[in-house]
């Protein structure tokens, strides 16, 4: 068995991690982005854990944001966008916990939520923009004043401000910055000295890291120091950043893992019918959720053809001939 001293204390299992460092009521980010890179292992966990009144910021997502909310994890969300693609334009959970009012929900751009995660990375308390001049996200606010009295809530959406370089007739938007409680990212490698290597885009993950007080990374595989090192440009996080390495093999799956699998249509659409119907959605979470004790156990049940199907070619970088439909 393979040993690595020098991240000992920052590797466990999926349950551990969870249980150390997942509280409810944590605000939580997730990184990835829709059906690409998504922490899908630890979020399964996380419901199992019965973690509750979760408040999560992500600058978009898809597939673990719908989970975790159809789980009944979450409380609030503050996030720009979800969806899954092709199979789901707005992530199906999300959309019915919105419009029955199950969660609260707090909306900005893209653009605005990654800016709100540099602030955070930067230790800078808001950071000025012109994104959002002139649109709804600037007239109207999800969050009610009780809730902005929190810690890890903005006391306010945005503030306009007058540019202190340009006089009174030159507005910019103030965005308050984010720190959340924990980032949770999956990356293709971590170096066993603990560094962090993320392959083909970041989306805002490194940003959502440097951001939070907590970092979990879960990886494909544990690799050398020596390989680590080479193309040193391509790594992502320092060790120091990171507080547990999780070592989960498609743990992105159902989504992408670009170097190493491609996302799976055939779950996909799976998880686009059951959601759409709450008495089949409740039927899914047993079946591959609550009812999978590891993710050992969840790979089995996906089964090895299915993860054959998706593997990506190692030059392309995805499933070449893949059927997506």
């Amino acid at each position: 068995m393979v040993s690595y001293p020098e991240i000992e204390d920052k590797l466990m299992n999926l349950g551990e991690a969870v249980e150390r460092f997942i509280k409810s009521g944590s605000q939580i980010a997730l990184g990835g982005f829709t059906i690409t890179r998504n922490p899908m292992a630890i979020a399964y966990e996380i419901a199992r854990q019965n973690v509750r009144d979760l408040h999560l910021v992500c600058h978009s997502h898809g597939q673990a944001l719908d989970v975790l909310i159809g789980a009944g994890c979450v409380s609030r969300l503050e996030i720009a966008y979800g969806g899954n693609g092709r199979y789901a334009p707005t992530c199906i959970r999300f959309k019915d916990a919105i419009r029955k009012g199950k969660i609260l929900f707090e909306d900005y751009s893209n653009y605005q939520m990654s800016l709100r995660f540099l602030a955070g990375a930067l230790g800078i308390p808001f950071i000025p923009t012109k994104s959002g001049l002139g649109s709804d996200l600037l007239r109207l606010e999800g969050f009610p004043a009780e809730i902005r009295k929190e810690k890890k809530v903005a006391s306010k959406k945005f503030v306009i401000s007058p540019n202190p370089f340009n006089g009174e007739n030159d507005r910019v938007v103030l965005l308050p910055a984010l720190n959340p409680d924990v980032a949770l990212l999956h990356a293709q490698y971590v170096g066993e000295d603990g560094t962090v290597r993320i392959k083909g885009l970041s989306f805002v993950d490194i940003e959502q890291a440097k951001s939070a007080d907590t970092v979990i990374v879960t990886c494909e595989e544990i690799v050398p120091r020596s390989f680590i090192r080479r193309d040193p440009d391509q790594n992502a996080l320092p060790p120091f950043l990171v507080d547990a390495i999780v070592k989960v093999p498609y743990g992105a799956h159902p989504t992408a893992c670009y170097g190493f699998y491609d996302y799976d249509p055939d779950h996909l659409n799976l998880y686009k019918k059951m959601a759409n119907d709450d008495d089949d959605w409740q039927v899914y979470l047993h079946e591959w959720v609550y009812g999978v004790k590891s993710h050992e156990v969840y790979l089995e049940k996906v089964g090895a053809d299915a993860l054959q199907t998706i593997k990506a070619n190692p030059t392309l970088g995805y499933a070449v001939g893949l059927d997506r439909k």
